[in-house]
């Protein structure tokens, strides 16, 4: 007997039970951002909502690789910059709940004017980019790169937007500028299952898995040029992928 989450009935429960629960979780954030602050609201409310949901949803998901991290990073007394790539709206609360340490979002400009998402955003302390004016968006990555030198953790999706198609689209240079000007390492990542948990252009969940595979560090400091780390980061998060799909 097929499992209910499996017909278009369950599919149309969760999707309900998403856009129901979204809002509510973003309420609990913002009241317990007096008592918790800002960034602790978050990361302490934030991943129950993830978790929750894939847990109504019928989406596991395993973490590979972090055990493999250099002590200080597992530890939290080396801040990275997470780069994955992206295939679906999903990713996001998956990695918040995935990820052992607090890290925030680099995300476009737009983000920040979205309700409910926007008001999450803003409580996570998401770095927000201006992509539509260059001197506003350089200034951002080096405001950026100043927080992370202070300590924060970021995930960046270097795609610039998630794929349509399942496939990596061409990366962007900003995150890699970024890298370039904070000084700290890359964590090259597959994050793989999401474009058939959710694709593009519904809201309808289906059950699947998820896999969150993490490669080793990459030091920028090592490459002459932001070309050549962005080649050589692009490489290993295929590589990932690949080995990610495999296994699926």
């Amino acid at each position: 007997m097929a499992n209910w989450r499996d017909t278009g009935f369950g599919g149309s429960v969760m999707m309900v039970w998403a856009l129901v629960t979204v809002p509510l979780t973003v309420m609990g954030i913002l009241l317990a951002v007096p008592f918790l602050g800002r960034r602790r609201a978050f990361y302490t409310v934030g991943p129950l909502f993830a978790r929750g949901m894939a847990w109504f949803c019928h989406v596991p998901f395993t973490l590979q690789g972090w055990d493999k991290m250099p002590e200080d990073i597992r530890e939290g007394r080396q801040p990275v910059i997470f780069m994955s790539n992206h295939e679906s709206q999903m990713d996001p609360p998956i990695l918040v709940a995935a990820l052992p340490l607090p890290a925030v979002y680099i995300a476009k400009q737009e983000l920040k004017y979205v309700p409910f998402i926007g008001w999450a955003a803003w409580v996570a302390g998401v770095i927000f980019i201006d992509r539509g004016d260059r001197d506003r968006a350089i200034r951002s990555i080096h405001d950026a790169a100043m927080q992370i030198r202070g300590g924060k953790n970021v995930v960046i999706f270097p795609e610039g937007t998630r794929s349509r198609t399942g496939q990596m689209l061409p990366f962007k240079k900003g995150g890699f500028a970024l890298a370039l000007d904070a000084g700290v390492p890359i964590i090259p990542m597959a994050t793989v299952g999401g474009f058939q948990v959710l694709p593009p252009d519904t809201l309808r969940f289906r059950p699947g898995r998820y896999t969150v595979l993490m490669g080793e560090p990459v030091n920028p400091s090592d490459y002459a040029s932001r070309e050549s780390l962005m080649k050589e980061v692009q490489g290993r998060i295929e590589a990932l992928v690949a080995e990610a799909r495999t296994a699926y």
